[in-house]
Order: C-alpha cells, then structure tokens, then sequence
C-alpha cells in the first residue's frame, strides 16, 4: 500500500531528525545538523534492504517514491530558512567548513570515477544498439522432412 511507504519515510524522518538535533547538541550547535540528509540516507537504506529481501511491494515502492520527489524543495527550503549573513559574522570556520566540504565532495567524485573504470558512453550504447537492430534476421525456410 502507498501509506506503508509514507509510513517508512515519516519513520525516517523522525528517526533522521532525532538525530540530527542529537549532532547539533553534540556540536554546541542550537539546530538540527543534517537531520533531512540522515532520514533520505535512512530511506535509501531501508528501500535498499526491501530490495534485497523482495519486500518491496508495488504500493510501498510508489510511496517512497511520491514522498522521495519531495526532498529537493524540501531541502531548498529549509536552506532558506537558515541565516547565512550571520552564520558568516559568527567566524571564519564557516566559510572554511563550507570549502572543505566542496573539496571533499570533488575529490570524492573523482576518485569513484576513477575506481569504477570504464564506462560505456551513450554514444557507444546507442551505436550498438543501432548495429543490433541493423543486423538482418536469420529466415527460415519451412518445407517438408524427407
């Protein structure tokens, strides 16, 4: 049923959020540190291990996926809500915290697509494809068996 998938992502997403005010106490900081990045990490989890299990049934899958085509403008508004001019005043460590983070992401970026090997380009896809396709079909002749 679709609401079990709603079911999943609202326990995600207290389970995400719990933590994430957890973090931010842990970090001397008075809000949620990551919490919607934690409960989408959880739900990705959870819909993998369905998965594997074969549990996934039809409705849970398109609930997951309804409420999971959410999380962007969820994520933009929460950024929205936060204050960057004085997170900004509070000290350079933000503006160095925000930095490291980019250059890890990037890094990180190149080093799976350097670990994952080669990869077949779509360009190369659809020309097999195309060679598939163009190949001509083996006719059979029907007659008779002597």
């Amino acid at each position: 049923m679709t609401i079990s998938g709603v079911a999943l992502l609202a326990i995600c997403t207290l389970l995400g959020g719990f933590l994430g005010d957890l973090l931010g106490v842990a970090l001397g900081v008075k809000a949620n540190v990551g919490g919607v990045g934690i409960a989408m990490i959880f739900l990705i989890a959870a819909r993998l291990w369905l998965v594997r299990r074969k549990l996934l049934s039809h409705g849970l899958k398109t609930g997951v996926e309804f409420w999971g085509s959410f999380y962007i403008p969820i994520v933009v508004a929460m950024a929205a809500q936060q204050n960057v001019v004085a997170a900004a005043k509070g000290g350079p460590i933000v503006i160095i915290a925000g930095a490291g983070a980019v250059a890890v992401c990037f890094a990180m970026v190149a080093l799976i697509g350097r670990l994952s090997g080669r990869v077949e380009t779509m360009d190369e896809i659809e020309a097999r494809e195309a060679e598939t396709l163009a190949a001509p079909v083996p006719q059979f002749k029907s007659g008779r068996v002597a």
